[in-house]
């Protein structure tokens, strides 16, 4: 293996170090019994504070003066409550303030009274929707896929997982086995999780991911070292086993977004799958910079197979440390 992979992996270090994708912001209309209606904003937040999102209706119903304000782990959260008598709901526009500048998604659901939600992911190109509730809509098939594409491309935490694994092993035909056990295990704990089945609290579960980093990181210095263990006789069993704790994660992020009213099971398997279709990219760049590598002729030396274990092992135990004192101090 040539040293290069390892140098592109240690120069993204300062990006890589925050492990934090940043989530798709929510916002969700929904219309009482009375017609009056309740309003659901969930804003990132970046540490301490949320990123510098402004949503609003053109019926100028988001005041901030008349928001309910509270905060989670994760997000800054306001409600507002409108009263009956209100304009009508279909045709109006909503304008996220602000969004053109980050590169989050907001999701938007609309939930009348009479009939299904409706869906729109308002991105940052577009930074607004119109709200058109008359016409049938269709479960919101690409609206999903690139919510799990996005969730695990800028999932740091969990692409390094599979970062390592593609290191380890070798053999091509074992490693399809292995991330196809990683596959499997972290969908079935994605659906258990989200559909409220197995509850785990968030902070320990990315604690626990960032411990699985560590241990592969250990397992291949001790592999370069000529002592090969666990994850490199049994790959497969390792990352399933890991694979489950990592659906955890994933579950976390898509229950903070929210499921469409009416299309539960449809939203999780196009989640899942779009965290699929970014994982097998991610894979697959990696596999191709790998082959390209091996064609370079310089020379390298024996201490350069270390770079990437023990940049890989750095940053699990910076992320490990700071999601463990979050627990103790929250």
């Amino acid at each position: 293996m040539k040293s290069v992979i390892y140098l592109l992996l240690l120069m993204f270090f300062p990006v890589l170090t925050k492990a934090h994708e940043i989530r798709p912001a929510y916002l969700e209309i929904k219309e009482n019994r009375d017609h009056s209606l309740e309003i659901l904003w969930k804003q990132p937040l970046m540490g301490d504070y949320g990123v510098p999102l402004h949503p609003s209706i053109s019926a100028g119903w988001m005041e901030d003066s008349l928001a309910q304000i509270a905060y989670t782990e994760t997000f800054l959260v306001k409600r507002w409550h409108i009263a009956p008598g209100h304009a009508r709901l279909n045709g109006q526009t909503v304008a996220i303030d602000g969004l053109e500048k980050t590169i989050t998604d907001v999701l938007m659901q609309v939930i009348p009274l009479n009939g299904p939600s409706y869906t729109w992911l308002i991105k940052p190109i577009n930074p607004s929707a119109k709200i058109e509730i008359l016409k049938p809509q269709a479960p919101p098939i690409w609206q999903y896929i690139q919510l799990g594409v996005h969730h695990i491309m800028s999932g740091f935490d969990h692409l390094l997982f599979v970062f390592a694994l593609v290191l380890l092993v070798r053999k091509r035909s074992t490693l399809v086995w292995t991330i196809t056990a990683f596959t499997i295990a972290h969908s079935m704990t994605l659906a258990l999780a989200t559909l409220n089945i197995v509850r785990v609290p968030g902070a320990f579960t990315e604690a626990a991911i960032a411990l699985s980093i560590v241990f592969l990181a250990v397992e291949l210095v001790n592999h370069y070292r000529g002592s090969n263990g666990l994850a490199y006789h049994y790959p497969w069993l390792v990352s399933f086993a890991f694979g489950l704790l990592h659906g955890f994660g994933f579950a976390s992020a898509l229950q903070d977004v929210g499921l469409p009213q009416y299309h539960i099971p449809i939203a999780l398997f196009l989640f899942n799958l779009g965290v699929e279709i970014g994982q097998l990219l991610f894979v697959s760049l990696m596999l191709l910079l790998m082959a390209s590598n091996n064609k370079l002729n310089y020379r390298e030396r024996p201490w350069h197979k270390y770079l990437a274990p023990y940049g890989i092992g750095s940053m699990a135990v910076f992320w490990m440390i700071e999601r463990i004192v979050m627990i103790v101090n929250p």
